[in-house]
């Protein structure tokens, strides 16, 4: 069922069991999964079933520290969110991820990855992918010529993933729609929670919009799904009971932003051809693919961090300008433009390259979690957006261990290759010395805000606890990447969706069976 909070009476009260908040991968994916149940869902979309400016603007904020893209453009506003754009990749997190590892301050999550594989395979078919095989002989048997590079796998892995073309806001708007039980509210921006005295528990929330209309939505169970930025900013703004925000006791949300830094770092020049489909992206299609990570065993004995490398032609990569240049536009519509324009005259530019061996080189792109740093962090800014609510100002910070792990991996990947007697491996020179921190112009960002909420069992440490519950009130839950403790190196949708029907699960047994 399909409602325009624009036009119905104004200061309405619209009541059900579940009240979720963000009609994005993780909203719409919890949402489907409670059709046909007795329970009333209530989601709640900010904007309606397309692009509008006006309410894309609510997302505009500040930004300070290392450069990043515009608030606005960084995140879709509307049915689906930010799938509406996103390039659709897609790998469970390795299980060394949720580990504490005493190199990495501040990691360690209260769950493992065999907490989760259940949650990944169902995940799996919400984001329309392959069956939930993510290991290379599995898929060498479907394609022989997907043929791994032949390294040392106690040293270096090629880890699969797999592409996803799902846009949830055509894929599962009918759906929605035609539930009977869900009761999906367009133009609904939720501007303010509000809990009982003791604030251990929430009553209602108050959505308003551009039209003017105010109404208020009362629930048993309320699930924030916006995203790391805006369920933060929508935390910290709920502050007319708790003068820190809600959640925020320990001083802890909007803490802990963490991106994955997807920056050149090196060149692979291989000695001659090595035929194989396994690197090569082809987007727009389910094709897998794998891209270089080192083995847990050697993050543990050099201590760093976990990221993966991806294999771009180097004749292309010479002339494709960095996202953080042409990403710039406050439009997302105008960035996407940008970037794909962009792409496209490096296309043409490649075909000039002549140089001797380039067809046999390769630009190495890492991926790479950010380690937890409480610097990086969404704030409140001074100013307010239309409706009221203060804007967010992100402000993020990057440390010396995140510089080190990509120079260790690129270090380790040029001696495999020399090993290996396939090629050598040039870093760039913002690697070339070792206790060099600064961080080049062409740092990009991978559009994935994480870490904002994170996940801990004791409130001193995380926001959220091992259900995705806010320590110290009994019916508020986060959904989504702002729960991650660390960021692993995958993009960050497949966990997105395995965590919220996880978390889907816990309030269904909160509630009773169907």
């Amino acid at each position: 069922m399909h409602i325009d909070a624009r036009k119905i009476a104004d200061h309405s009260v619209i009541e059900g069991d579940i009240c979720i908040v963000g009609a994005g991968a993780a909203g719409i994916s919890m949402a489907l999964d409670w059709i046909g149940t007795r329970h009333k869902v209530i989601l709640l979309e900010g904007g309606g079933f397309e692009y509008d400016d006006q309410v894309q603007e609510l997302y505009a904020g500040k930004t300070s520290g290392q450069k990043y893209y515009p608030l606005k453009s960084a995140r879709l506003h509307y049915f689906g969110g930010t799938t509406g754009h996103w390039a659709g990749l897609c790998s469970p997190f390795d299980p060394i991820d949720f580990e504490k590892r005493d190199w990495i301050p501040h990691s360690g999550w209260p769950i493992t990855r065999k907490d989760l594989d259940p949650f990944y395979a169902r995940a799996n078919q919400k984001l329309k992918l392959g069956p939930y095989e993510y290991g290379l002989d599995y898929w060498r048997k479907e394609n022989p010529r997907l043929k791994p590079f032949p390294l040392d796998q106690n040293v270096v892995w090629s880890k699969v993933w797999q592409s996803s073309t799902a846009r949830f806001n055509s894929l599962y708007k009918d759906q929605i729609v035609k539930a009977k039980n869900v009761h999906l509210y367009t133009y609904a921006n939720v501007i303010d929670i509000r809990a009982n005295e003791p604030i251990s528990s929430i009553q209602h929330v108050i959505v308003k919009n551009h039209a003017g209309k105010t109404h208020t939505v009362k629930a048993k169970h309320f699930i924030l799904a916006c995203c790391a930025i805006q369920n933060a900013r929508l935390l910290l703004a709920s502050n007319t009971q708790a003068p820190h925000g809600l959640g925020n006791n320990h001083d802890l949300v909007g803490r802990y932003f963490m991106e994955h830094l997807e920056i050149n770092s090196a060149e692979l020049w291989l000695f001659k051809p090595f035929p194989t489909d396994l690197y090569s992206w082809d987007y727009g299609t389910t094709k897998p693919v794998a891209e270089l990570a080192l083995a847990a065993k050697m993050q543990r004995e050099h201590k760093i961090s976990n990221g993966t490398a991806s294999l771009i032609p180097l004749k292309w990569g010479r002339h494709a300008k960095p996202r953080i240049e042409t990403w710039q536009d406050q439009d997302p519509r105008k960035s996407e433009e940008t970037m794909f324009k962009d792409f496209g005259e490096a296309t043409q530019k490649s075909k000039t390259e002549t140089q001797l061996g380039i067809d046999n080189a390769f630009e190495l792109d890492i991926r790479i979690e950010q380690s937890p740093n409480p610097d990086s962090r969404v704030t409140l800014a001074g100013e307010k957006d239309a409706l009221g609510v203060p804007r967010a100002h992100l402000h993020w910070a990057l440390t010396a261990l995140d510089k080190r792990s990509i120079r260790t991996i690129f270090q380790i990947l040029g001696q495999e290759f020399g090993k290996a007697g396939l090629g050598r491996v040039k870093l760039m020179d913002y690697l070339q010395v070792a206790d060099n921190n600064l961080w080049p112009d062409y740092t990009n960002a991978g559009w994935h805000h994480m870490g904002t909420t994170r996940m801990g069992d004791d409130p001193r440490t995380g926001v959220v606890d091992a259900n995705c519950k806010v320590h110290g009130i009994e019916n508020l839950y986060v959904a989504g990447s702002g729960c991650y403790t660390t960021a692993a190196a995958p993009n960050p949708t497949l966990t997105v969706v395995a965590l919220s029907l996880r978390l889907s699960d816990h309030v269904r047994s909160k509630l009773g069976s169907a």
